[in-house]
């Protein structure tokens, strides 16, 4: 007999779009800790309009996005929406996920009923009239980030996506696996490859800021597999060792150092004079785990306010600082001087587009590129696995929560 609602786990019959779905939603009213800002409720299921896709979500990937929608800052996901005309006061995240196509709109043609798949991250009109000009779709000005500045994401028993954001899941992957990588892993591909001519070489140096977390995990194996040197930045022996162990040339541990932060003014000579200091030990650092004193071609950022500084300062001549966040804060500070005397290049990064979407999907299918699932996660576990990552707390690599998956698939 066919229901109105579901349990988490149990299938519908094939084609059936029941009414109503749980989901783990964020409310203004409980904005603050993850831990408490999720919370499980029912509310209707979506349905796919022309070029959509309706997916029966098997799990979800986890990102720190969520943690800054549950906070409600410094961005208010839902006030921006209600803003805008949406009439839904709530929000259901999860910019990542893997699941089963359940139904399709009128249009859709690349993907069909019963598919298993992957999905990325960001959403875009393709009729815009600045894609339709030949803008990569990451640049238009109606790219938003699915389950995040768009409603209902992953963290759902269903959810509706654009087809283009549909790509095919490894077979080889659980479907844990599946649901956790494609985010950082196609950042990390854009900011690795899509900035020609700062593309990693063979035998370059590539510095690597939070080298365990899920975007550094990925960015070490991208740069290992088009023969650069990556060179992990850490916080403890133990992700040193997790980052040696999936192919860093080196490690530092960034506990070493004092000069976190804002640069001091250049009126100080004190306070600059100790600041330089430390920049330069931490680039003697590099060259130490390196094994010669060249600089990085590359350097991944997204840690923003604390590390900038530094590594506009360590970045090689002709370089390129690349950035897709401020987990720190977003007043990053840069001394000029450096900047234009040496040529260097301060690139913001952000996702990445539908080949470079199958371009690490391609890489994480063939095996030479590792998932690197390293927590798995039920869906009652939304918000305490969001405070992990508010705390820092949380596991190297990347991490999954099941949907409809049972735990026996993992």
């Amino acid at each position: 007999m066919k229901k109105l609602l579901y349990e988490l786990g149990e299938t519908p019959p094939t084609g059936y779009v029941p009414e109503q779905m749980y989901a783990s939603l964020i409310r203004p009213e409980r904005y603050g800790p993850p831990a408490a800002a999720f919370q499980t409720e029912v509310v209707d299921v979506p349905r796919p309009g022309r070029g959509q896709v309706l997916v029966y979500v098997m799990a979800a990937g986890v990102n720190y996005n969520n943690v800054w929608a549950a906070m409600g800052r410094p961005f208010d996901v839902i006030a921006a929406r209600r803003h805008a005309g949406a009439v839904e006061d709530y929000h259901i995240g999860g910019s990542e996920g893997s699941g089963i196509v359940w139904a399709v709109g009128d249009g859709v043609e690349q993907v069909k009923v019963g598919d298993h798949i992957v999905l990325s991250s960001c959403q875009w009109n393709e009729s815009a009239a600045d894609i339709r000009a030949g803008a990569d779709p990451m640049t238009s000005a109606t790219q938003t980030v699915w389950g995040y500045e768009a409603n209902f994401g992953s963290f759902a028993q269903f959810t509706v996506v654009d087809e283009y954001q549909c790509h095919p899941k490894p077979q080889r992957l659980s479907w844990a696996e599946a649901a956790a990588f494609m985010l950082t892993g196609a950042t990390a591909y854009r900011q690795l490859t899509g900035w020609y001519p700062n593309v990693v070489r063979p035998g370059e140096p590539v510095l690597i800021w939070g080298g365990a977390g899920g975007l550094g995990s990925m960015a070490t194996q991208i740069v290992r597999t088009f023969g650069g040197r990556p060179i992990a930045v850490v916080s403890s022996p133990d992700r040193a060792d997790y980052c040696t162990k999936l192919g860093a040339h080196g490690v530092i541990d960034r506990r070493g150092y004092t000069h976190w932060g804002r640069i001091p003014d250049i009126s100080d000579a004190e306070a600059s004079g100790a600041w330089l200091s430390e920049a330069r030990r931490f680039g003697a650092a590099f060259w130490e785990a390196l094994g010669e004193r060249r600089a990085p071609k590359i350097v991944l950022e997204h840690v923003g306010q604390d590390s900038i500084p530094t590594s506009m300062y360590v970045c090689d001549t002709a370089g390129m600082v690349v950035i897709c966040g401020g987990t720190s804060g977003y007043h990053g500070d840069v001394d000029l001087r450096y900047l234009w005397m040496r040529q260097k290049r301060l690139q913001g990064s952000h996702f990445a587009n539908f080949q470079q979407c199958r371009a690490i999907v391609d890489l994480i299918a063939s095996g030479d590129i590792s998932p690197c699932l390293s927590y798995v996660g039920e869906f009652d576990d939304i918000g305490a696995v969001h405070q992990m990552m508010r705390d820092n707390n949380h596991h190297p690599g990347n991490m999954a929560l099941l949907v409809n998956a049972p735990s026996s698939t993992v």
